[in-house]
């Protein structure tokens, strides 16, 4: 594998617009069909993502894939790293797929790609949803509404009828509720098994049954932690229509969300005053400290720390905080070799030095300031080698 060059440019590199367009390809395929049948004609980004593989391939003198089944069989069996793809060594792990070989659905990896792509529309529907919620619980002047939805998208991506019965009936999100039918749509058959349907105990997304009798959680943080731990069995007779969060929420939202919440609980552990989404979630976690120092909080749950680099950007400056940074799950540090680094690498000039921190460190770190250390260790903002030597890609 070729050594990561800092000061490069991911488009000087031909192939990084066709695994923008393979992932979309797969995203739109999983959408439309599933990923285990096919209807004609396909959609100009999947045509263009077999034709484009194609081409690169025989420009690498390499063997491509004759068809659309063909192009998935590499993304769920090739790592990324055995396509003859011109890409930044930073573009890919060792162990990346496009497509989950247990469950044959499309991976964190390939989504965030996806994001990266031209269908612009498609993949910021996440941000449109959470901008009109913001937009409506402003106009009703209620910040409790928006951290009410906030929560319902985190810890109830799930809901029976008897679930949807008691949202209609809390007052808290009156001012969403126009937002609620748009944001939930029937679960497919496929989660379906022996009549029931199965949550994980730990997200409480439903899991996908596999062939062999087991059970995948589509949350890369569940997987990491071993198999799925079984929550609420749900039988068909007895739950009414059974409805889930549309997927881009629970991959962008409900899942950075699980990481969200569990860094509150930890923080207040510590017995420091944390806001949620403040400011209409201008960032996603406000630390205030007994003197009154102000730490503001973003937490991503990317797979990619390259991708993750590039999208980084300076903390909204209200409401205002004395310093910010960016905090990603241990789990995701462990799971990728140089995560933090790949992250740097690939920070643009504009983030001005942006710190990442895995969310043990910033626990030590506010740990430290609360014991009265002053240094580095108790501190978060950028570091003066952070901020004229971290980013160096635009």
């Amino acid at each position: 594998m070729r050594r990561p060059n800092p000061g490069e440019d991911w488009l000087d590199h031909a192939d990084v617009p066709l695994l923008r367009t393979i992932a979309t390809a797969v995203v739109k395929l999983a959408d439309a069909t599933g990923l285990q049948s096919f209807t004609l004609p396909y959609d100009a980004d999947v045509a263009r993502a077999v034709n484009g593989t194609a081409l690169a391939c025989l420009l690498q003198q390499a063997q491509p894939p004759t068809s659309v089944p063909d192009l998935l069989s590499w993304c769920r069996t090739r790592p990324l790293e055995d396509w003859p793809l011109d890409l930044p060594a930073d573009a890919f792990g060792p162990d990346d797929y496009l497509i989950d070989p247990e469950s044959g659905a499309p991976s964190q990896l390939c989504h965030e790609w996806w994001v990266q792509g031209r269908d612009s529309a498609a993949a910021e529907y996440d941000r449109r949803v959470v901008r009109r919620a913001m937009y409506l619980c402003r106009e009703a002047s209620s910040p409790e509404c928006y951290t009410a939805f906030r929560r319902l998208l985190v810890t109830k991506p799930v809901l029976t009828s008897d679930d949807q019965f008691d949202l209609a009936t809390d007052l808290y999100l009156e001012p969403v509720r126009p937002l609620l039918d748009d944001i939930y749509e029937p679960v497919p058959a496929g989660y379906l098994r022996n009549g029931g349907y199965l949550t994980c105990f730990r997200c409480h997304t439903l899991l996908t049954p596999v062939v062999g009798g087991g059970w995948w959680c589509e949350r890369d943080q569940c997987r990491s932690r071993g198999p799925a731990p079984r929550g609420r069995e749900l039988s068909v007779e007895d739950v009414g229509e059974l409805v889930h969060l549309v997927r881009p929420l629970r991959q962008f939202v409900t899942g950075p969300g699980r990481a969200e919440v569990e860094l509150e609980r930890q923080l207040k552990d510590l017995r420091l005053s944390v806001e949620m989404w403040p400011g209409f979630d201008a960032y996603d976690v406000r630390i205030t400290f007994p003197d009154g120092h102000v730490w503001a909080i973003d937490v991503k749950d990317w797979a990619h720390p390259g991708l993750l680099g590039r999208a980084s950007r300076p903390v909204r400056p209200e409401p205002q905080y004395d310093e910010a940074c960016w905090v990603v799950p241990q789990y995701r540090v462990n799971a990728r070799r140089d995560y933090l680094g790949i992250y740097e690498r690939n920070r643009p000039p504009s983030a001005g030095g942006l710190r990442l921190l895995s969310d043990i460190q910033l626990i030590d770190a506010a740990s430290a300031r609360l014991r009265g250390v002053t240094g580095p260790q108790a501190r978060i903002s950028p570091t003066r080698s952070d901020t004229v030597d971290g980013g160096r890609n635009a």
